[in-house]
């Protein structure tokens, strides 16, 4: 029995098991780690190269490296650009270090091959990154039977052309500072040119075999490498000035897109040129910018810090030729193969532009935004991985994952959970968010679309210890742990006790369904006790006949703690118009919470408000040119926080369109079975893709007052309970087959009889007096129901 006094090994074992589990048979780590000499300064840039000579056998074998540095890092072979931007942000824990596992086949040739490796060491702390405090670089590849490790026999120097600017400066928060770049000092081609014979490339210092300090055990990504393309042309490319005339030069890019941005210009000598986005003050800070000081003549330079925007900004003295501007876009290697459509083209903008906002919070960590902070607030974190599997393809799941795994890896000796991690300069237990994390809103949520049993198993320790922090007083409620902010939206008008017993209603769920998969039976009673006692205590305590209201709350009705009780199953049948009334008419949620509003209105069958209401808050982003969705409901002052217009916590609808409107949902975890029951509400046609873990399923649905008609198509193994409008009278086609139902005509809820309930490739399993349920194999399927006429 998994005892909490045994918490600390033990989620060090579970997190280490599954961290490690896709690459267990990669053998003992045989290269040592490689310093440069001289201090580890911030915001300084290291130059390691190595010769080697190779035979056409092994050039031509399968190559393979383990690497890892302190923060990221560039490879070249032969002055082919292999990685860009390798290395996940530290820390898995707070001590340890991730690496990369990066396949080289095919980069080396017959001969003498020269590998580079230019480092950036950030050499500070921030709300996304956890410093050792020391430069390092640990390269461990094999080609072929032929070992490469990183040892003394490297050589290395710190890049002189790599400077810090001045002000201004990022703000706290970012671990990266801004790039200065002086090109009279640039070492040139010196990812092929000869090192032996300059005396300040020096043999780089062995610092130890893995685990050495301060990095530490080493974990695997478990992400894939960032995908990144060559360099674009912007938007307005033909429109770029040739020669500056020092006004700054906007660049547009397509969508608000992660980018390092280039040039190619011909100047004299010491001029500066400054290099932002048109969002380097997203969220009210200072985000990253560069600054390149010139040499004489023509020059090329990319800037490899990332920024964000829908421009890039260029501030370029007068008379300086410019031969080209381009930029790189870069980012979390997954694809946008989800998709929405509706008749309602506002609609449709509003999950596309949720759709942007997801992918641009995703790179080394889900992020709430990505230029304020680039942090992983868990409760961004819990409705972006429910948008992403809606969204994206499956390897977004590996990003959920490795979220989940970094909130139980920086758990407190106490139990206690905070977030943002990993973090060096931040910890801070937001326990409204804590609790939305590990409950069915989120731990449950990625189980239930991955089916990924491993890591539900290692986590389920810390979810159960941090659950155990809480306990409910003698009224039956919960009592508020304060933790280190209590916060549990932006806005006015929360009625906080409504929101702390939903949440811990919605963890409990999630920690008695975490305990069935993970066989301790032994929790169950005391879960199910203290739900029955909350649900009891909170319709007592907080029901006032027309709305859910805490006794010491003095303002209106809140919007997201009735909505809450709603989706956590605490308000019975019986309140379901009483609370749509107090849905439809109350509006204080923040976009964080509005998801849970009109998750609420879904869930009570009250589809028409629930769109009606979408469009109306979400209407000044539907209608801004900006490609992103916000923070608050206004931009900058008008906005919650610093007012950003990245923040993909605002985009609850495209995961409500998707699972409740178009109404694709997996019944068993990770889509062996699903729930195909669209309510379309006052929509007339819809269109819905989802890339599940078993490929793309697609829903194509219209209606009409004479009929209903559905198309499905489903990959294999996977078997779909399929929910369509009915009615006493109707006609079923069922892929070109009419079916009759008799036993429909004789009303209310029925069952047939095995004849009468098959239909070309599957049964139809239940008829109701407005619903029709069946049961569809693999393929594809269409169904209509022709409405009989009105009489």
């Amino acid at each position: 029995m998994f005892r909490l006094s045994q918490l600390p090994r033990a989620l060090c074992i579970a997190f280490l098991l599954v961290a490690f589990k896709s690459h267990a048979a990669e053998g003992p780590w045989q290269a040592n780690w490689i310093a440069p000499t001289g201090e580890s300064e911030t915001n300084s840039w290291w130059c390691f190269q190595k010769t080697i000579e190779l035979p056409a056998a092994d050039a031509a074998s399968p190559a393979h490296a383990r690497i890892a540095c302190d923060s990221k890092y560039w490879l070249w072979i032969n002055g082919e650009l292999r990685v860009f931007e390798g290395q996940l942000k530290r820390g898995p824990t707070p001590r340890d270090t991730y690496y990369d596992h990066v396949d080289l086949t095919g980069a080396f040739r017959a001969g003498k091959n020269t590998l580079a490796v230019l480092v950036w060491h950030f050499g500070k702390e921030g709300m996304s990154h956890k410093s050792s405090g020391q430069v390092g670089l640990l390269f461990d590849g094999a080609i072929g039977a032929k070992t490469l490790l990183s040892d003394k026999s490297w050589r290395a120097r710190r890049h002189p052309a790599y400077l810090s600017t001045g002000e201004p400066h990022p703000n706290w928060r970012l671990p990266e500072s801004n790039i200065g770049f002086d090109a009279r000092l640039e070492l040139a081609n010196w990812q092929t040119a000869p090192t032996e014979g300059d005396s300040k490339w020096v043999a780089a210092s062995e610092m130890g075999p893995p685990p050495a300090a301060p990095w530490n055990k080493l974990i695997p990504r478990g992400v894939p490498l960032l995908r990144f393309s060559t360099l674009q042309e912007y938007e307005n490319a033909a429109d770029l000035p040739r020669i500056s005339d020092g006004k700054p030069i906007v660049a547009r890019l397509p969508y608000n897109a992660q980018v390092t941005p280039s040039l190619e210009i011909e100047a004299p000598a010491g001029l500066t040129i400054d290099l932002r986005t048109d969002n380097y003050r997203g969220g009210s800070e200072n985000s990253v910018r560069g600054e390149y000081t010139t040499r004489e003549g023509k020059q090329a330079y990319e800037s490899l810090g990332w920024m964000n925007g829908h421009a890039v900004v260029y501030s370029i003295p007068p008379g300086v030729k410019i031969h080209a501007l381009r930029y790189r876009e870069s980012g979390f290697d997954t694809q946008l193969t989800g998709s929405f459509r509706c008749n309602v083209p506002a609609l449709n903008t509003l999950w596309k532009k949720a759709q942007r906002t997801l992918y641009l919070e995703m790179r080394d960590n889900f992020a709430d935004c990505p230029d304020r902070e680039r942090a992983q607030w868990w409760g961004d974190v819990t409705l972006e991985l429910q948008q992403a599997f809606y969204a994206l393809d499956p390897q977004c799941a590996t990003l959920a994952r490795k979220a989940i795994l970094e909130l139980v890896g920086w758990q407190r000796p106490t139990g206690v959970l905070h977030a943002p991690v990993p973090a060096g300069n931040y910890d801070s237990e937001l326990p409204m968010q804590m609790l939305a994390s590990v409950g069915r809103q989120g731990f449950w949520e990625y189980y239930r679309h991955t089916g990924d049993r491993d890591t539900m198993v290692a986590v389920y320790p810390a979810v159960k210890s941090y659950l155990a922090l809480w306990q409910l007083g003698d009224d039956g409620l919960v009592v508020q742990r304060q933790g280190d902010w209590t916060w549990g939206d932006w806005g006015t008008n929360k009625d906080l006790p409504l929101l702390y017993n939903a949440w811990y209603y919605l963890a409990l769920e999630g920690q008695r369904n975490m305990a069935q998969l993970c066989g301790d039976s032994a929790a169950l009673p005391r879960i199910d006790e203290r739900r029955a006692r909350l649900k009891s205590a909170f319709n007592k305590t907080f029901w006032t006949g027309t709305a859910y209201k805490s006794p010491r709350h003095e303002g209106p009705f809140d919007d997201r703690g009735n909505a809450l009780a709603v989706v956590a199953g605490l308000a019975p049948p019986e309140h379901t118009e009483a609370l749509a009334e107090v849905l439809s008419t109350n509006q204080h949620a923040s976009p964080y919470m509005e998801k849970y509003v009109l998750e609420a209105l879904l869930r009570l069958g009250h589809v028409d408000s629930a769109l009606l209401r979408m469009e109306e808050r979400y209407r000044p982003m539907i209608d801004s040119p900006v490609t992103t969705l916000w923070e608050g409901w206004g931009v900058g002052e008008a906005g919650y926080g610093g007012g950003s217009y990245n923040h993909a916590w605002g985009g609850g609808p495209l995961t409500l369109l998707s699972q409740y409107v178009a109404g694709i949902d997996p019944l068993e975890p990770g889509y062996g079975r699903i729930r195909i029951a669209p309510s379309l509400g006052p929509l007339r046609e819809l269109e819905c893709v989802v890339d599940s873990p078993r490929g793309k399923i697609r829903v194509d649905v219209a209606q009409d007052q004479s009929e209903f008609r559905l198309s499905l198509q489903t990959p294999a193994g996977v078997v779909s309970e399929v929910v369509i409008p009915w009615c006493p009278g109707a006609l079923l086609e069922a892929d070109n087959q009419v079916v009759d139902i008799p036993s429909l005509r004789q009303g209310g809820e029925s069952r047939l009889s095995s004849q009468e309930s098959k239909i070309v490739g599957g049964t139809i399993t239940s008829v109701g007096v407005d619903s029709l349920s069946l049961s569809l194999g693999a393929g594809a399927h269409h169904l209509r129901v022709k409405k009989p006429p009105k009489r």
